[in-house]
């Protein structure tokens, strides 16, 4: 079901095509108190007077007349008084809805939009529904979940913790004890977006088949979070490429060509990373050096930037003595590599095979061993 939904920082008004914000400390306009209803407002049979409280619940349309311009400060207070007004009187139709037809099966939902309407309209400026609002108190079902996140969040602390004494035996040891504690949690807590967040982390730290395994898991459930899905759709979609060839051409920085189709016979990392990016920043010793070292015996870098400033980062590359090619087209995040690859963190550093396929996901681990043993490959 459609409802008003208020944005209280920053309002941002977006219609048809049309912005235009406003402070959201702006005081309500005159004779912004909502009229209160006097007797019933929704007719006696409960599915009609659900539909009636659904169209009542949803917000205004523009004026016409705002169309092609920006409307001007005065006619977006009025059109806020307005939604204020409306949002008001439709949580008393939600309310009327929930104590009148308490068997129906839209009960429920008219409670929950009761509350939802009522804080939409006093944060438009209904100084008419705030004590009605504070009268209703906390929120039964935020505070729950707030709970709920406190207690994950603290089983998931100790889980990190417990699997980190095991650090002396290595990394495998210690994604294998949170792996196994994070299925104790599952169980726990089923349901929980961070628990699915918490695999997923494993898996792009893993690599390999079980991070396959886990990626698989993650997407297989119907309670993962939205941006914990597209990530884990993400890296499996990247994982995909394993085995094939990359398709990156660009004109560096400095003017040179690269095209990774002509460069077959050399082992290439491909480094995605910013100059902004303080773990990037971190790598850049040890990726010099491997360079230096490996970089006689066939081993090239193209780096991928994700800066906007491309005088900083040249400044950045000359200072650290990064001579290999760089790609910038100064759109950050939204650099046509990182999104053509879906990358969504930095640094993301791959290595292609002499054969120009793209071996390793992770080359951040262990770099120069793995391009020595990608350069004795035939």
């Amino acid at each position: 079901m459609k409802h008003w939904v208020i944005v209280m920082v920053g309002l941002a008004l977006s219609l048809n095509g049309v912005q235009a914000a406003e402070s959201a400390a702006t005081p309500p306009a005159q004779g912004s108190k909502a009229v209160k209803p006097t007797g019933r407002l929704l007719p006696n049979d409960a599915d009609k007077a659900w539909v009636l409280l659904e169209a009542e619940g949803k917000p205004p349309t523009a004026p016409a007349e705002w169309k092609g311009r920006q409307p001007t400060s005065d006619e977006v207070k009025v059109f806020r008084q307005q939604k204020a007004i409306g949002s008001g009187n439709a949580a008393d139709m939600a309310r009327e809805f929930y104590e009148r037809f308490k068997d129906h099966p839209k009960a429920t939902e008219a409670r929950r939009l009761y509350r939802e309407l009522l804080e939409a309209s006093v944060g438009l400026g209904n100084e008419g529904k705030a004590a009605e609002l504070q009268a209703l108190g906390p929120d039964p079902v935020k505070v729950q979940e707030e709970a709920a996140a406190a207690a994950v969040g603290v089983k998931l602390q100790e889980a990190v913790a417990e699997a980190r004494k095991l650090q002396s035996k290595g990394m495998d040891a210690v994604l294998d004890e949170f792996e196994k504690r994070l299925l104790g949690l599952e169980k726990e807590f089923p349901g929980r977006g961070e628990v699915y967040a918490a695999y997923l982390e494993i898996a792009q730290l893993r690599g390999g088949e079980k991070s396959k395994e886990l990626l698989a898991k993650i997407l297989k459930s119907d309670k993962v979070p939205a941006q914990v899905r597209a990530m884990a759709e993400g890296i499996q979609k990247t994982q995909e490429r394993i085995g094939k060839p990359l398709n990156i051409a660009f004109t560096a920085t400095d003017g040179r060509k690269v095209d990774l189709t002509q460069m077959k016979g050399k082992v290439v990392l491909i480094d995605f990373w910013a100059t902004w990016c303080g773990p990037c920043v971190a790598e850049v010793p040890n990726v010099v050096a491997a360079y230096e070292r490996l970089h006689p015996k066939g081993f090239e870098i193209v780096g991928i930037s994700f800066d906007e400033e491309v005088d900083a980062l040249k400044a950045f590359t000359a200072k650290h003595k990064m001579s290999w090619a760089q790609y910038f087209d100064g759109e950050g995040w939204k650099n046509k590599f990182g999104t053509e690859f879906g990358i969504r963190g930095i640094p993301a550093m791959w290595l292609v095979d002499k054969k120009g396929n793209l071996r390793d996901l992770e080359a951040r681990t262990d770099l120069a061993a793995k391009v020595e043993k990608l350069l004795t490959e035939q």
